[in-house]
Parts: structure tokens; C-alpha cells; sequence
């Protein structure tokens, strides 16, 4: 990348632009989202060149299939909620991996309108594969960090998230 679209610089040119639109403009806050959406954007290409698509797995399908898994199955809308898609985009999701025969759909028998996924024995054991390669990217992504480092952006991070779900919580 050049130095003229480096962070750096991006920074520099967001601040610019907002002080013309109102110099009380929060550019801390700002600041802190943009490299949250940074940081997130950079690891997910990362990942997904090094680990993703050798397997021609998208970012999204991986997700579906980690919540799948972490969860031992789960609703559909409860596997859109949790992988953070709509449920058109998880239909679509779904059907590639069942067709990949990484995931079965399952009507629930309590209610006919619901339905469970479930990873097949051969999605159980991609993601045996593939999430030790995924976790040691995530490893190297904060290897410059100390501990106390990590425990404090994750402690952060997660009052981002937990404050989120609570004024969402609050919503009619």
C-alpha cells in the first residue's frame, strides 16, 4: 500500500474532512470504530487467504460452520443471529455448504416451522482442521501485544459489544 492511503494518512484526511463539518465532532470516537473496522477487515482477508480459501471456503461460510459447531447445532435464525447475517444470506450459505456436505437441515419435530442445522461428520472434521490454523493466525495477529495487552482490548472490546446488546435490548 502507499504511504498516501496508509492509516496514517487516512486519519489524517478523515480529521480534515470532519473538521469541516463541525469541529465538536467526536474524532477520538471516530478514530477508535475506524480501526476496529481496520483491524477486523485486515484479519478476515488474512485469514481468509491463508486458511479459507485453499479449502474454497468463504469468511461467511466458515462462520456459519464455527457456530454450528461451537453450539452442537443450532435454528436457523439463532445461526443468522450469531454469525451476524440475515437469514436470506444464511439460506444461501446453507445451501452451498449442505451441498458440500458439510451441514444437514433438520425440521424440528416441536414445530415444523423451525429448523435445526447440524454439521455432518465431515464438517466436524474441517473445522477440526481448520480452526487450529485459524486460531494461530490469531495468535500471530496479537503476537505484539503483552498479555495485560490483549486482556485489556478484549475486556474493551467486549464493553463495545455488551453495550450494543444492551441498547438493542432497550429498543421497542
Amino acid at each position: 500500500m502507499t504511504d498516501q492511503y496508509s492509516l496514517v494518512a487516512t486519519e489524517r484526511a478523515a480529521r480534515a474532512h470532519m473538521e469541516q463539518l463541525d469541529p465538536a465532532l467526536d474524532f477520538e470516537s471516530a478514530q477508535a470504530v475506524a480501526s476496529i473496522y481496520r483491524a477486523a477487515n485486515a484479519v478476515r482477508a488474512h485469514v481468509t487467504n491463508e486458511v479459507l480459501r485453499p479449502v474454497d471456503l468463504s469468511w461467511t461460510g466458515f462462520v456459519v460452520l464455527w457456530v454450528v459447531w461451537i453450539w452442537d447445532g443450532l435454528e436457523t435464525r439463532h445461526a443468522a443471529e450469531a454469525a451476524a447475517i440475515s437469514k436470506g444470506t444464511l439460506t444461501g450459505v446453507v445451501k452451498t455448504l449442505e451441498s458440500r456436505g458439510l451441514l444437514t437441515k433438520q425440521q424440528r419435530q416441536d414445530d415444523r416451522r423451525l429448523v435445526d442445522l447440524r454439521l455432518t461428520p465431515a464438517g466436524i472434521d474441517l473445522m477440526k482442521e481448520l480452526f487450529p490454523r485459524f486460531n494461530a493466525i490469531e495468535s500471530r495477529v496479537v503476537s505484539g501485544l503483552s498479555e495485560r495487552r490483549k486482556k485489556d482490548l478484549t475486556a474493551s472490546l467486549r464493553t463495545i459489544v455488551t453495550d450494543i446488546e444492551d441498547l438493542k435490548d432497550k429498543q421497542p
